[in-house]
């Protein structure tokens, strides 16, 4: 409103005092409409919130240990946990295997303290079923679950933050049943079609714990994944970006002109890769942090994309691989 008037005056101003000051009086109009055009330019690429993704925060169990070595683990899981409450996102995603064993109580207490400083920061706090969060007890891992995450459902559920759309999916598909599989098919299926005429949702992140795709040669793909969850994002148009863990490690692959994300780097233990000519081809082929999170910041037209991750020598964090996708 003030620069509506603003440029009124100015415009007064010129039919006033145009046969004595032609010129200047041009050029004080052409400046006026400069400086607001600069203004709403500056104004539009602010980013409008900001969300962060981080997966794989359980600590290392002694079985794994046999075959991967630790470093410094659940120390990265503090410090990425304390890193991002100092970033102050609007929402939080953990993407599957918050803690080592689910269906122990004494697993959770470094995420409860977590939580709870999220909720007096009013951060959002979401996530989805990784398997060590049902591990040795479904029943157990998903009370534990449900208690600090109200709003998850098995068969997967939404949110919404602005106008982006994230679709949280469980992928333990050897502790469902045909039918509950089904169900969770039918939904996603649905609940993308849905979203995509949705004219207030620009875009639609999809997320689940096990990996389409990766190169890690502990775990390697889920051939379930790509069966029961990658048709229905790659034909999707708003669908821009698939988002995992399960994989110790930060990978970005594009397939059928989609993005797929692994960001396992929340703590658990590092996985080798496969970097031989049958790997994958991998965009961050030569970004490898060990620990890591995701932040992604929404803009009116776009999403930024940014890998935060510990440096070496644990003194603190460093903005690493980054991309953007437009809408």
């Amino acid at each position: 409103m003030k620069d509506f008037f603003l440029l009124l005056i100015t415009r007064r101003l010129i039919q006033l005092y145009m046969p004595l000051h032609k010129k200047l009086i041009s050029i004080l109009f052409f400046i006026v409409q400069f400086s607001i055009a600069a203004k709403s330019q500056a104004i539009k690429s602010l980013p409008k919130n900001e969300l962060d993704f981080v997966s794989d925060t359980q600590q290392p169990m002694t079985v794994e240990k046999i075959k991967l070595h630790a470093n410094h683990n659940t120390l990265a899981t503090s410090m990425i946990f304390t890193d991002i409450l100092k970033d102050n996102p609007d929402a939080v995603y953990l993407l599957g295997d918050v803690v080592a064993v689910g269906s122990k109580n004494h697993k959770w207490k470094k995420v409860d303290s977590f939580i709870d400083s999220c909720k007096n920061k009013e951060i959002g706090v979401h996530a989805l079923l990784g398997n060590h969060d049902v591990m040795f007890s479904r029943k157990k891992g998903e009370k534990n679950f449900q208690k600090r995450f109200p709003d998850n459902v098995d068969i997967g559920y939404v949110s919404i933050t602005d106008s982006i759309a994230i679709v949280m999916l469980n992928s333990n598909f050897k502790k469902l049943s045909g039918s509950e599989i089904d169900k969770e098919v039918n939904w996603y299926k649905s609940t993308l079609a849905a979203l995509d005429s949705n004219t207030a949702i620009k875009a639609i992140i999809v997320s689940c714990h096990h990996a389409p795709y990766t190169n890690s040669t502990i775990v390697g793909c889920s051939k379930s994944v790509q069966q029961y969850f990658v048709p229905a994002y790659i034909q999707t148009k708003k669908c821009r970006l698939f988002i995992t863990g399960h994989a110790h490690a930060f990978e970005h692959f594009e397939m059928q002109g989609k993005n797929f994300l692994v960001i396992g780097g929340g703590g658990g233990l590092h996985q080798p890769l496969n970097t031989s000519d049958k790997h994958i081809r991998d965009m961050a082929f030569n970004y490898k942090p060990m620990f890591h999170y995701l932040s992604i910041k929404i803009y009116t037209d776009k999403l930024l994309l940014t890998s935060h991750f510990i440096k070496e020598n644990f003194s603190g964090f460093e903005n690493g691989y980054s991309f953007e996708i437009k809408y």
